[in-house]
């Protein structure tokens, strides 16, 4: 089988650390370009990486022969109309979340993909992991009855980015998210700008945990009620969000970028009439209650597996061979974008809002 030839858009920290190295592994995959602004460093990251073009002209990397995906990892407020260029070009695409910085734009990139039958991929790497997989099948299935309640607390080591510190500050620990000295860092702006990154943790970290929830549950944000603190910065800090589901399933999010060092948490608690789930993302544990009683203890997963950050670049590539279904759909970084839109507003207004049918 020939290699399939893709591209990436925005080589910076977060394309270095997971898509650039999963491609290089792919054995279908040839990662034939690198995009970056100053053309300098995207000459000196393709030779790092020993890519053939290193370029800063997203036009140029697109008409490049026999290519036939693109990797959006630019900074979000790009996302849009990065994606728009490629998907308008017959490319598939991987997209970074957040995926745009409005709805309307996530909706607009998903009507012009299925227009043209092509793949599709937010980059949500949890997404992938069997306890995620059997929390969606568990939902899914019935086995749960009827799912009543959904409450979900993350917390993460992201505040050093909102407030604009360089990565030797802002990073909190090594860990495959945080590591110590990475070969590319973020952007000074690219966390804490909101014209560059649309907001703060409502879109940095939310935009995990909302689209997590369309994953796992397969229904639509219908109301959003949020509170913002900023503590004092541009971008917010900390969120609370009070959701219905179209099902008519209530959902609490309490989520920040400013846990202590000790500690991180991504817990999921479902409640369902016939059965509870407990899952913490983080540590990567997974129990099942049923309604007789017994609890089913899955086995915790391994470390490289709780975030497995090469899983979305390998889905992708698989998908395009016709290898691999979809584990991460795009339409789930468009229930994300909805969700984040009524929030800021719902923050902004004091009011609680109505999700567009859209």
């Amino acid at each position: 089988m020939n290699k399939i030839k893709i591209a990436i858009i925005g080589a910076g920290w977060w394309a270095c650390e997971a898509h650039i190295p999963a491609l290089k592994q792919h054995p279908h995959a040839e990662l034939v370009a690198l995009h970056k602004r100053d053309i300098k460093k995207a000459e000196e990251t393709a030779r790092h990486y020993g890519v053939k073009y290193g370029l800063n002209d997203v036009d140029e990397i697109l008409a490049l022969p026999e290519l036939k995906g693109v990797v959006i990892a630019s900074t979000p407020n790009m996302h849009y109309s990065h994606a728009k260029s490629a998907l308008q070009r017959d490319l598939h695409v991987l997209i970074e979340k957040p995926m745009t910085i409005t709805a309307s734009e996530s909706k607009e990139l998903l009507e012009l993909a299925n227009a043209n039958d092509l793949h599709f991929v937010i980059s949500c790497p949890w997404h992938y992991t069997r306890h995620t997989v059997e929390c969606k099948q568990l939902l899914q299935s019935g086995k749960l009855g009827k799912i009543k309640m959904i409450s979900i607390l993350m917390t993460n080591f992201s505040n050093g980015l909102y407030k604009g510190k360089e990565w030797s500050k802002a990073a909190a620990n090594a860990s495959k998210q945080h590591v110590p000295d990475p070969y590319q860092t973020p952007g000074i702006s690219s966390y804490s700008d909101p014209k560059v990154a649309g907001g703060g943790h409502i879109y940095t970290q939310s935009s995990h945990i909302l689209a997590y929830l369309g994953f796992i549950t397969g229904s639509l944000p219908k109301e959003v009620f949020a509170r913002f603190d900023n503590d004092g910065l541009p971008v917010d800090v900390y969120n609370t969000l009070s959701i219905m589901m179209n099902d008519g399933v209530l959902v609490s999010v309490a989520t920040n970028g400013a846990t202590m060092r000790t500690e991180r948490n991504f817990e999921v608690r479902v409640y369902g009439t016939e059965g509870m789930l407990f899952q913490e993302l983080w540590k990567g544990t997974l129990e099942h209650h049923n309604v007789d009683g017994e609890v089913i203890k899955y086995p915790d997963l391994a470390e490289d597996e709780i975030y497995p950050i090469d899983a979305p670049a390998n889905n992708f590539v698989d998908l395009i061979i016709g290898k691999a279904n979809n584990g991460s759909p795009a339409s789930l970084g468009h229930v994300a974008m909805q969700a984040i839109d009524a929030a800021c507003l719902s923050a902004k207004s004091s009011k609680n809002i109505i999700v567009e049918k859209n």
